[in-house]
């Protein structure tokens, strides 16, 4: 197995050099924020795994339904991409005090509830989520008091914080993510020269089979020998790898510059990748019967393909 063909080692992805700038993020993280309002302790908590979109989903109590658009248009602002859960809880002053059960009130609710489902012959038990919620049941359950108009503000500020920490997280695991692509990128390149060293032996060995070929097939026909060595030249460039070779480095060389100018870009790498992949199934069939130096293309190229696999892999997580 080539060294293109294994997985780097921690070492080596250690000692990748850092790409210049990188604004890139992964879309995986998490962050959360406590904060003292005018209402309570606030805690807001942002969890984010890798999609396609930005795809935001808001597990938020009834108090803070008045704030889900304000909250919805601050992460479309500073979020690119990624499946964002998005939770807040508020401790209200006051609300230490101890809660108990009225457990009179409690069993005529579910009485009512038996005598109402067999009546109408249903097989349902009463649920206790839902009656501890009905009045009466619960003893010294704070009531629920509308929040000052100023927790807008603090709640919108609590959340900016959360998603700052949620960026610098997403961010630092798109640098390690940069850092694991570079390395895969540097086989590609080395394997990409290998390549092309072969490229002439291939050539030539096309060269004189197909002229043997030709010279099998049509015998006399051809009584010109600079005929017969043109038409097995023309046939063997036909299976000339210069041109998949030379847009696999310039596809090379584009991911570096992407990687380095870092932002959204998962999209442009995801798009590189299939035509490198593609670049690299060419170079596999037209090597197919070259054969030793078609073999060792054929080695080198499989190895490609892993590279450019394990690097698709990775960037199916950055924004």
């Amino acid at each position: 197995m080539s060294s293109s063909d294994k997985a780097p080692s921690q070492q080596a992805v250690l000692n990748e050099p850092a790409v210049k700038q990188s604004g890139t993020r992964s879309m995986t993280g998490y962050a959360q924020t406590r904060r003292q309002t005018s209402a309570g302790e606030l805690t807001f908590s942002l969890r984010s795994v890798n999609h396609r979109g930005l795809d935001l989903h808001f597990h938020l109590g009834s108090d803070f339904a008045p704030y889900e658009a304000a909250i919805r248009a601050l992460l479309k602002e500073r979020v690119g991409r990624g499946h964002v859960e998005i939770r807040a809880w508020l401790a209200r002053e006051g609300e230490s005090g101890a809660i108990s059960v009225n457990h009179a009130a409690l069993q005529r609710y579910a009485d009512a509830f038996r005598q109402a489902a067999n009546e109408l012959q249903i097989a349902s038990q009463p649920d206790l989520n839902v009656l501890l919620s009905l009045p009466g049941v619960l003893n010294g359950a704070p009531e629920a008091k509308p929040l000052d108009p100023c927790f807008a503000a603090e709640l919108v500020a609590a959340a900016s914080l959360c998603i700052q920490d949620l960026n610098e997280c997403r961010q630092r695991e798109g640098g390690e993510l940069t850092v694991f692509i570079l390395h895969e990128l540097r086989d590609i390149e080395a394997a990409t020269r290998e390549i092309l060293a072969l490229r002439a032996e291939a050539l030539g060995f096309f060269h004189r089979r197909l002229r043997e070929k030709l010279s099998e097939l049509v015998g006399a026909a051809f009584s010109s020998e600079g005929r017969l060595a043109e038409e097995a030249a023309l046939l063997a460039d036909r299976s000339d790898i210069q041109e998949e070779l030379t847009r696999l480095t310039v596809h090379t060389r584009e991911m570096r510059r992407i990687l380095e100018n870092g932002g959204l870009i998962g999209k442009p790498l995801d798009f590189l990748l299939q035509e490198m992949n593609r670049e690299t199934n060419t170079i596999v069939s037209k090597s197919s019967g070259a054969g030793e130096p078609g073999l060792k293309i054929t080695n080198l190229a499989l190895g490609l393909k892993a590279n450019i696999e394990r690097i698709r892999e990775q960037a199916l997580n950055l924004e």
